[in-house]
């Protein structure tokens, strides 16, 4: 593929000196008989001559302009007409001024900083197999420098640019000085995760590290390679249009084509490629440069995960892309959610339909970003399982709630609390003993808690499931099903694994006060969990009609914002009798 302006992109990468010996100037070598008056003939002769390299059989020593001119001054007490028979040998200083070619660059700069403060900004002379080079003490600091920012631009372990270097040199694309054939590939590795889980991280970093030697070659010179952290990378394009920039995304899952083979193992890697051009966003009211178009790619990237992954996202200016780039937004600003407190708890009560009393709360995950503004839990959560950032998030989540169970307690007003949890924290099979480590550091019963399992994922391996809620409810733990009839629950599902409740989806409950055969699918729902010996909860209970039914149907708990809404700890209060009534 030819880019459409005809030039190449260039490379974010820049060569940069591994030792000292790749600085400097090649000297001139003069022999050690050389009179002192020849010498300073050539400094005279060439103004922009700062030293020459004396030959002393196997070794050489540099003599500098600056203490040429020291030393037939007359200041050590010799005239220049007593300098004119003595050899350049003779005039060399007497401290050391050489340094191997192959020492790198800080040893080089401490060195320096070593030296008697009289000598220490005088030029070095290295010594390597291409022969003596004269190098000042500037050009070894600027190297140091440069080697410190390069560090800072790039990824240590692929040697690719990074994030930071993205951003200080993608073309400006705001809307005053937009360039439409800017493009971005946003490249995330399919299930990545499973190979550090699997094989180790020592694996996982070998197959990032020939990824981006596979992503170089399949790019080459059409676009700049950035790894933006973990599996995730970009391929910066300009002079493109979508054809030329599909090509380049077709090649790179081209050369994935071939397994992987660390350490002897043999791993089939796919990948995942969003693609966004600037000439569908230049108009848009957002913020200008590469984060605009990170944002749009990520999300062209997770909508083509949706579809099948292995795949090329694009979101052409017809596909409303904003949705998409507020999913992207919000998945790089989900890791960060609980390291700087943006996730908080609210409690929703329940109600018992038998008595009217309190019977519990739910807590409901809350995020208000700073970036972002609030966050619904059904933007975040699925997300959050997708990436696995679901597993921090449960693990705060369960800490809080414990907490505030403690709380409750002291207070004297002690309430269950039932938590949710994603099927994605049930891979480690840890979730049992994550639990009583967090009720025993809190010092609450196992029975003031009940976990509630969302359907955000299809259970993967439902035996392993089924036996940590076992595990659970011999512990006193509540365990409930939440959401069923939404999503992948079935009857079958209740028979398999063991529950203490059944949370009906808000769905059924919308309409059972004006579809009479929903009422009817609700009862048989209830009879057979009850005849299983667990509890039925309604959720969504926003009229007074639906309580008196669900009342009349036998169901046991309820939920909603006719009962109670969500509501901080703060504000919280015992639900009353006011639902009672009109049974």
């Amino acid at each position: 593929m030819s880019s459409k302006g005809g030039s190449p992109v260039p490379s974010l990468l820049s060569p940069l000196p591994s030792s000292i010996g790749d600085l400097g100037v090649a000297a001139l070598v003069v022999p050690n008989t050389v009179s002192a008056t020849d010498i300073d003939a050539m400094f005279r002769n060439d103004r922009s001559l700062r030293a020459v390299v004396i030959e002393q059989g196997e070794s050489f020593g540099l003599l500098t302009r600056d203490h040429l001119e020291f030393q037939l001054a007359g200041r050590l007490g010799y005239g220049r007409a007593l300098n004119t028979r003595r050899s350049a040998s003779e005039l060399l200083p007497p401290a050391g001024t050489t340094m191997p070619a192959d020492l790198d660059l800080q040893s080089a700069a401490q060195a320096v900083l070593e030296r008697p403060e009289c000598e220490r900004y005088q030029d070095v002379l290295v010594l390597g197999p291409t022969g003596p080079r004269v190098v000042t003490v500037s050009d070894i600091f600027a190297a140091v420098s440069a080697h410190f920012r390069h560090a800072s631009l790039h990824d240590p372990l692929t040697g690719l640019p990074n994030r930071r270097m993205l951003e200080e040199h993608c073309p400006d694309i705001s809307a005053g000085a937009g360039l439409p054939d800017v493009g971005i590939l946003f490249i995330d590795l399919d299930d990545f995760k499973s190979v550090n889980d699997t094989y180790g991280h020592r694996v996982g970093d070998a197959v990032l590290t020939e990824f981006a030697r596979r992503l170089a070659r399949s790019v080459g010179h059409r676009g700049s390679l950035v790894r933006l952290g973990g599996d995730e990378f970009a391929v910066l394009l300009t002079d493109v249009d979508e054809d030329a920039a599909c090509a380049v995304a077709t090649g790179i899952l081209d050369s994935l084509e071939a397994p992987f083979a660390p350490d002897g193992c043999e791993l089939r890697i796919s990948a995942t490629i969003g693609l966004a051009l600037g000439v569908d966003i230049i108009a848009e009211d957002m913020l200008a440069g590469p984060e605009v178009l990170l944002r749009h790619a990520d999300g062209a990237m997770l909508r083509a995960k949706q579809e099948g992954k292995g795949r090329i996202g694009r979101i052409g200016p017809c596909q409303e892309p904003a949705t998409f780039a507020r999913q992207a937004h919000i998945r790089r600003r989900l890791s960060s959610a609980v390291d700087h407190s943006a996730l908080t708890l609210h409690y929703q009560p329940v109600l018992d339909l038998a008595t009217g009393e309190e019977a519990g709360v739910e807590a409901l995950l809350r995020w208000n970003d700073r970036e972002i503004g609030p966050v619904a839990p059904d933007e975040f959560i699925p997300l959050a399982e997708q990436t696995g950032e679901i597993r921090r998030i449960g693990a705060w989540v369960l800490e809080q709630a414990c907490a505030q169970s403690r709380s409750w307690i002291d207070a004297g007003t002690p309430r269950h609390i039932a938590v949710n949890v994603s099927p994605v924290q049930f891979a480690s099979g840890t979730l049992p003993s994550d639990i009583r480590t967090a009720s025993n550091r809190h010092g609450i019963p196992a029975g003031m808690l009940e976990i509630e399992i969302t359907e955000g994922m299809a259970i993967v391996d439902v035996p392993a499931v089924a036996s940590q809620l076992r595990e659970l409810i011999d512990m006193g733990v509540g365990v409930a099903l939440d959401d069923y009839g939404s999503a992948y629950s079935s009857v079958a599902m209740l028979r398999v694994l063991p529950l203490t409740t059944l949370k009906i989806d808000k769905a059924f409950v919308r309409d059972i006060d004006s579809e009479p055969y929903t009422a009817t699918i609700v009862r048989g729902l209830i009879q057979t969990v009850n005849a299983m010996g667990a509890r039925v909860t309604a959720e969504g209970v926003e009229r007074q009609e639906q309580l008196n039914i669900l009342r009349e149907l036998g169901c046991d708990t309820a939920q909603g914002y006719l009962i109670a809404p969500p509501m901080a700890p703060s504000e919280f209060r015992m639900v009353t009798n006011k639902t009672k009534g009109n049974s």
